[in-house]
């Protein structure tokens, strides 16, 4: 065994065996063959690779950790006296990946934390380990060239010594990452396999989404708050990284304090913190009026529904049945029925004949779908990456879905078959998109509603029309919700939004699993059902959910002000929100909160927009503006992204009574119902 005391933790791989090849008997002054023992390691929330070798009197100060942002650990540096005699071909090569220990030396970089530089153990310079968050990239050997073989690239572009393992081959620890990232072939060599690549990136980062206590999230947070930010907090930052700011090594610097500004900077056309400029129009500041008192009603019964029904099946009255359903929601019993209408699987006009036939229709082209996948065998499957890929990804997450939900509880229980089969069918349905984890939390509440699978699927497919920009690459429908949520929340609470700033929270990233998901994870499963079949009426207004948002952060503003949260409490506050959300009293504010917008006669345009109400012809008054104390400033759009995604803009301080900026254009609007 290699030194103890140097790494502890958890020990998820071992294997011994795995031998560095140093010198491929070119030279005389070295070991041929190193002997060593792999091990993956899981420590504080942290997956270690270490490979050292099988030496008792091992020296553990000579360990190599590669880490893009410490000051202290060892970088990996091509030998000055090599670095002219290899070009770019020779290190593609076989040969390369065998002599690369011999163009490559290594050096402690300075130490600029008053540690004591430790001493190197001759015998041991070839150890190493690192973080599974600093890997770039897994070269494998070609088949047939004897002992199996991997190559280490991490981010930084630093390649670690080939690993030969004579003992067995590489499939096992490829497994093992596999369980902590997403690995897939690079497009230009089948050997590399890419870490955390494009569309899979983002599904790795809802499985950290969807599973991380949040209690964990916030220790790593304290701990070091630039890493578990960009890992952890929001649970897609890393995909945002990855995917928006590429590998600009600049970024990989950053100091901890500059943690919010990057994030904000990686989710590029998200700007709520603008500085005035010249085109800033002056208005008024506007008074919303007072909130009207709202409640809640019974849900809508069988006998209702029933009554709403003409001799051919025919819904009469759509518009007085959605705000029935808008106001109490549905009997379970009903359920079945009413969301086949509400997420538009059934034409509200239909008959139900035409219902009949439609249904026919719809389940022969769900089994030539289903057979699509179920066909492939085995040998296709090989050559085929991604569905390899997809079925991989869903059968992770359909074992963890609502496993608490009798429904779906035990083993072997057929409402994961379900699961299962529904979504590698829509593999088929939309190829493009796929599977992203995260969507089976969308499908789940659907089948146990349906007891059906090709019902849920069809109703899956509409709800995933509505989803579908939270699950691509570029996220924009993510993007857009933000930033259409802090212009809502500013409007509401100038004041809250400015402290929010100041505790580099402005940008609301931690709504960002309620936006995603649309909170499933935050209710229960039966207020769930309630919560999304209200949205589905799309009353009383476009985008009621980021009104939802609003409601529970104003209900959270008191204690998270009074208590002086910064931005980890603030996190952990809102993460602990999970499951202690009365769903009946958010609506009942959220509904207020849109009534007192319609009663009140002028708003921004960018406002209006977003709730999707009517101009008017009223005007903002622009005449006497020295007079008025309590003027704010907006800027026009500037970019295509700003005019699109309509940007929120940030109070000019955190005081109630300073000059705040709302967006708005030189046209108000009157809030009538589109």
């Amino acid at each position: 065994m290699a030194a103890a005391g140097v790494v502890s933790g958890k020990i998820i791989y071992e294997q011994e065996g795995v031998y560095i090849h140093s010198s491929c008997g070119k030279t005389n002054d070295q070991d041929s063959l190193i002997s060593g023992i792999l091990r993956v390691l899981e420590k504080d929330a942290e997956v270690i690779v270490d490979w050292r070798p099988l030496d008792d009197a091992l020296d553990s100060s000579s360990i190599l950790y590669a880490r893009k942002d410490s000051s202290s650990v060892v970088e990996w540096t091509q030998a000055p006296k090599e670095r002219g005699h290899r070009g770019s071909e020779h290190l593609n090569s076989y040969e390369a990946e065998w002599d690369m220990v011999n163009t490559v030396s290594f050096k402690r970089k300075p130490h600029t934390n008053g540690d004591a530089p430790s001493h190197r153990n001759g015998k041991s310079k070839w150890s190493f380990l690192f973080s599974l968050t600093d890997l770039k990239s897994i070269k494998q050997n070609k088949e047939g060239m004897g002992w199996s073989y991997l190559v280490f690239c991490l981010k930084d572009d630093v390649v670690l010594p080939a690993l030969h393992f004579h003992q067995g081959d590489s499939k096992l620890l490829i497994e093992s990452l596999e369980k902590y990232v997403v690995l897939c072939e690079s497009p230009q060599d089948k050997r590399t396999l890419l870490v955390n690549c494009q569309n899979k990136s983002l599904s790795q980062s809802f499985e950290n989404l969807l599973d991380e206590p949040a209690y964990g999230l916030i220790q790593k947070i304290k701990k070091d708050p630039y890493t578990a930010t960009m890992i952890g907090f929001s649970k897609v930052t890393n995909y945002i990284f990855d995917s928006l700011r590429g590998s600009d090594p600049s970024t990989h610097q950053r100091p901890p304090s500059e943690m919010a500004d990057f994030l904000s900077d990686a989710i590029s056309g998200l700007k709520i913190n603008q500085q005035e400029e010249p085109g800033f129009e002056v208005i008024t500041r506007i008074d919303l009026g007072e909130r009207p008192v709202v409640q809640r009603k019974e849900p809508v019964s069988l006998e209702e529904w029933t009554k709403n029904i003409d001799s051919e099946g025919r819904i009469l009255n759509v518009d007085s049945m959605k705000q029935m359903i808008f106001r109490g929601g549905l009997s379970h019993a009903l359920r079945k029925q009413a969301w086949k209408f509400l997420l538009g699987y059934f034409p509200w006009d239909s008959t139900k004949e035409e219902r009949t036939q439609l249904q026919k229709q719809k389940t022969d082209e769900y089994f030539r779908m289903k057979l699509q996948w179920k066909s492939v065998s085995q040998e296709q499957e090989k050559r085929n990456s991604r569905l390899r890929d997809y079925r991989s990804l869903i059968e992770k997450d359909v074992n963890r879905t609502d496993r608490t939900n009798k429904f779906y509880e035990g083993q072997d229980n057929p409402g994961l078959i379900l699961l299962h089969d529904i979504l590698m069918t829509y593999c088929m349905y939309d190829f493009d998109l796929g599977y992203v984890q995260g969507m089976s939390d969308l499908l789940s509440p659907l089948l146990y509603v349906m007891e059906n699978e090709v019902d849920a699927f069809w109703c899956f497919a509409s709800y995933m029309d509505q989803m579908h920009q939270n699950f691509e690459e570029q996220m924009q429908g993510m993007k857009t919700q933000l930033i259409q949520l802090s212009t809502l929340l500013r409007l509401l609470d100038s004041g809250f939004c400015s402290y929010l700033e100041s505790q580099d929270s402005g940008y609301l990233y931690f709504c960002f699993r309620w936006l995603l998901i649309r909170f499933k994870r935050e209710f229960s499963f039966l207020d769930i059902l309630r919560l999304w079949e209200v949205m589905w009426t799309e009353l009383p207004c476009k985008n009621f959910h980021l009104l939802l948002c609003c409601a529970i952060l104003e209900s959270e503003k008191q204690q998270i002000m009074e208590k002086h949260y910064g931005f980890n409490e603030i996190l952990k506050h809102i993460n602990e929100l999970s499951m202690k959300i009365d769903v009946e009293d958010i609506l009942c504010k959220a509904e207020a909160i849109s009534l007192q917008m319609v009663k009140c006669k002028e708003l921004p345009q960018a406002v209006c927009e977003i709730l999707g109400l009517q101009d008017s012809e009223v005007t903002t008054p622009d005449s006497d503006v020295g007079e008025d104390e309590n003027v704010v400033m907006t800027p026009r759009p500037t970019s295509a992204f700003q005019s699109n995604a309509l940007p929120t803009l940030s109070a000019s301080g955190s005081r109630d009574d300073s000059p705040t900026q709302i967006p708005v254009s030189s046209d108000v609007c009157r809030l009538t119902p589109a």
